[in-house]
């Protein structure tokens, strides 16, 4: 039987929005010859959850499968690169690194209108406020404490013993990254955002030395990751459209980000209790990582500032599709909103730091 869980208070799964419908007869029919169990009609619901690719529940009898697409449009160049994610989750499936098995991959635009690939269905819980509200604070910290961990387990991997070598370039990954948001800003942007272009000037001025290089997620952040029903394990993450070959660093900072905006800043932790609630200090988390990773501890700033940076630039892109109608979240404008929040703040953390 189906089972569908709690999306900040909401059912999993909706009716296909209008802009993502796709040909059911046709996808069935294809599906035929590539799946087992795929019988006469195939039952398509939208995932709630995502901002960038639509995921689909598919079933079919007593069976469930998950699809996830490029959206409709016109993309930016790079941008939702569902091959990718295929590719990197099939690679990591027998590696310590939690993920749902990859099934099939359609490159094929003509199928259902864009690249698509159809993975296991997990079923488990997802924690898409970063606070863990309903739990005890001993289980919050275990929460809190697994995610890191996982992340440990994504930096260690050996990328060109699993097939990755070709993933992505290593070296250089800061500055190719500052390059790659600034361009997608400034294709994107809805308006004049002064902070983002002094950011640009300052992240490529300011690139540490540093050139280390793993699988690095992207995106990696509690709402990503499904845990066990009953244990706080994580069975699987999700979203690997940003995951490339880079520094480890940009990862955790990205992971640490919720501490630097407060909770009314889009799901941020700044100014909670976070003692009583079991959460970590921003510092306890990094040191634990460290210690996970061999790594000795290190100044985040720059990491800091350059994750809140490209999330300014993922949120003008979340706002462009919103204005064009093929978001592929409800909320999109909401999040869209955050980009000169996030570029404020990260230019903010540099006057602080007295680094301008």
């Amino acid at each position: 039987m189906a089972r569908n869980f709690s999306y900040e208070g909401l059912s999993e799964t909706i009716q296909v929005r209008d802009a993502h419908q796709i040909d059911v007869g046709i996808l069935t029919d294809y599906l035929r010859t590539k799946l087992d169990g795929v019988g006469n009609v195939i039952e398509v619901l939208q995932m709630r959850a995502g901002q960038s690719n639509p995921t689909y529940l598919l079933r079919c009898g007593g069976v469930e499968w998950v699809l996830r697409k490029k959206p409709p449009g016109v993309l930016l160049p790079s941008a939702h690169a569902v091959e990718r994610e295929y590719r990197v989750q099939a690679a990591l499936i027998d590696t310590d690194v939690p993920v749902a098995r990859m099934l099939h991959l359609c490159e094929d635009p003509d199928v259902i209108g864009t690249p698509f690939y159809i993975m296991e269905r997990m079923v488990g819980r997802v924690f898409h406020v970063n606070s863990v509200p309903d739990v005890t604070p001993q289980e919050r910290a275990q929460i809190w404490d697994v995610m890191n961990d996982v992340l440990a387990r994504i930096h260690r991997v050996d990328w060109a013993a699993h097939g990755l070598s070709d993933f992505g370039k290593p070296g250089n990954y800061f500055t190719r990254q500052i390059g790659r948001w600034g361009k997608q800003w400034r294709l994107s942007k809805q308006g004049d955002i002064p902070e983002m272009e002094k950011l640009i000037d300052w992240l490529n001025a300011h690139v540490p030395d540093d050139d280390e290089t793993t699988v690095v997620h992207g995106d990696f952040r509690l709402g990503n990751m499904m845990f066990h029903e009953e244990r706080s394990e994580v069975i699987a993450i999700f979203d690997w459209e940003l995951s490339t070959l880079g520094h480890p660093l940009g990862d955790l900072a990205y992971n640490v980000m919720p501490f630097y905006m407060a909770p009314d800043e889009f799901n941020g932790l700044k100014g909670l209790d976070l003692v009583s609630m079991g959460i970590p200090s921003p510092d306890d988390y990094v040191r634990k990582y460290c210690e996970r990773t061999s790594r000795p501890l290190f100044d985040l700033t720059f990491y800091i500032v350059f994750s809140l940076f490209r999330m300014a630039a993922i949120a003008e892109g979340i706002l462009a599709r919103a204005a064009s109608g093929i978001a592929s979240s409800a909320n999109a404008k909401e999040v869209g909103s955050m980009t000169g929040r996030y570029a404020e703040r990260a230019w903010g953390l540099v006057e602080e730091k007295g680094l301008h």
